[in-house]
């Protein structure tokens, strides 16, 4: 008798019949080993290179901690403590004795970058506890750097918004050019058949003191273009002596649909010699304050607190600016208009504003935005303790600190009431204390005198009027925000037709900019 046994990838086999008992019994067992030793082999062939690559990981992650390799492979796989909750509550430990301990002489000796402190801890072999103060030292100077970097930013911010742009020096030499040599550009402004609307009190009057020819065309090509009834507006701009060609040129060469445009040199005033003194000594006083700030700063290598940013204000050249400061004699300028809107150079309109004539200011002075858009006494970086200086007893005796100021820059003003009372006499008495109580009851610039000068006699009108700070914050006014006010006002150093302007914002500058005028064009002024 014969059988066979068969196996895959192995050839038949006969096996004889001869001495069967015994050859059963070996066969029997080769079967048995075969069945067990192959699995056994696929086993350890797919659980070695993973056993080997879990050790290596274990070797390379706590070779600092473990003793040997046992206490590593003992810890990980037989359920000992687990390194990495000790590594981490051994940091934990250190960082905090580091946040509490004294700095000494670290910082000054702390590594300058990540790489040298990991090559100063592994060729000095430091361990965790030295690890964290040299990171907490290696970090404090770090952040020194950082704040010194923005401080010298903030200063050259400052500093660059004292430029004139090449092109906007250009557009008023080809001004000023034209006016001379063409007799359009000299024409009478406005034509003789709008003489009669320069004092007639049922149109609206609008007043800009500016010496910026192409950022007075902004703000009224977009009053124009926002108004209901643009043939209503009446535009009063008062420039100095140098200005008035290159303005006068402009406004004359450009007509503006509907709306009467007058412009006005100071050189064609013919005021009082009280009102000549006046202007004489407010101009030197803040000429005095702004030097005095600027001096400071200068000693002080211009570094300042991040808390007393409005130092800063001493840099700006509006402190010094003639236009600025005479917005205190509006009366005067215009002794025979009753109600007007004051618009500063740097705003743009962008909703009709006829209904700021109708407003009753219940007999205040002046109409303002003082809350901003976060409600009721919310006006963030606007209170009164940011512009005076409330250390001096004559400041804290008169004003509260957390007050809101009000904004300058688009403003009702009632000049009967002005009139009526001692607004621009307490303005220059401030300035006389001011200068003979050293020069610091309060920040340089514009507003600070006059939010002293015009207390209590301030009308507050919805925020939406007015939203300033695009010169300094565009990045915290929201869209809506944005789209909802009816002026926008670029406050701060970062004039839009500066470099430095914001290019998210500026864009609601340009867009009443006229690139197609031949003298925009000559200049290369682009938005």
């Amino acid at each position: 008798m014969k059988f066979y046994i068969s196996t895959a990838g192995i050839k038949k086999v006969t096996i004889p019949n001869s001495g069967s008992g015994k050859g059963s019994s070996a066969a029997a067992n080769r079967r048995f080993s075969n069945r067990t030793l192959l699995p056994v082999v696929l086993l350890l062939a797919i659980c070695l290179p993973f056993l080997f690559v879990r050790i290596a990981f274990l070797v390379l992650e706590s070779a600092t901690l473990c003793s040997s390799l046992a206490d590593c492979i003992g810890l990980r796989v037989f359920g000992g403590s687990d390194l990495s909750a000790k590594l981490r509550d051994e940091l934990t430990r250190a960082l905090v004795e580091a946040s509490q301990g004294e700095d000494g002489g670290r910082i000054e000796t702390s590594p300058a970058s990540f790489n040298q402190l990991v090559e100063d801890m592994t060729s000095n072999g430091h361990d965790i506890k030295a690890f964290a103060f040299k990171t907490k030292a290696m970090i404090l100077k770090m952040e020194r750097k950082v704040q010194s970097a923005r401080q010298r930013e903030s200063i050259y911010w400052h500093l660059a918004s004292h430029g004139v742009p090449k092109s906007v020096h250009c557009l008023c030499l080809k001004l000023a050019e034209e006016y001379a040599v063409n007799a359009m550009a000299r024409s009478r402004l406005p034509p003789p058949e709008s003489v009669s609307r320069l004092a007639d009190s049922s149109f609206h009057h609008l007043v800009l003191l500016t010496d910026n020819v192409l950022a007075a065309s902004v703000v009224i090509s977009s009053a124009v273009q926002s108004a209901a009834n643009p043939e209503k507006l009446v535009f009063h701009i008062v420039t100095d002596k140098k200005t008035y060609t290159p303005m006068h040129a402009w406004f004359a060469t450009n007509s503006i649909e509907s709306a009467v445009v007058e412009v006005k040199g100071l050189h064609q005033y013919d005021w009082s010699q009280e009102v000549n003194v006046g202007v004489k000594e407010m101009l030197e006083i803040h000429r005095l304050i702004w030097s005095h700030y600027y001096n400071n700063l200068k000693e002080d290598n211009f570094e300042f607190d991040g808390q007393h940013k409005r130092k800063l204000e001493a840099l700006s050249p509006s402190c010094l600016s003639l236009m600025n400061h005479l917005r205190i004699y509006i009366p005067e300028l215009f002794p025979d208009l009753d109600k007007i809107v004051f618009l500063d150079d740097d705003i743009v309109v962008q909703h009709d504003l006829s209904s700021l004539w109708e407003l009753d200011l219940n007999g205040k002075v002046v109409g303002a935005v003082v809350d901003s858009w976060c409600g009721s006494n919310c006006c963030p970086g606007r209170k009164l303790k940011d512009y005076l200086n409330f250390s001096n007893p004559l400041i804290s005796s008169n004003f509260h600190h957390d007050h809101c100021a009000w904004l300058y820059g688009m403003n009702v003003f009632d000049l009967k009431a002005w009139r009526r009372s001692n607004i621009t006499k307490a303005y220059h008495r401030w300035l006389e204390l001011n200068l003979n109580s050293g020069l610091g009851l309060w920040h340089p610039g514009a507003l600070p005198p006059a939010l002293m000068a015009f207390k209590g006699h301030v009308h507050p009108i919805d925020s939406s009027w007015h939203v300033a700070g695009l010169g300094c914050q565009a990045s915290e006014v929201s869209r809506e925000r944005l789209e909802a006010a009816a002026v926008v006002h670029f406050s701060g150093p970062a004039k839009p037709w500066l470099e430095i302007g914001f290019p998210e914002v500026r864009s609601l500058w340009n867009s009443h900019v006229n690139f197609s005028n031949k003298f925009i064009r000559k200049c290369s002024i682009k938005g």
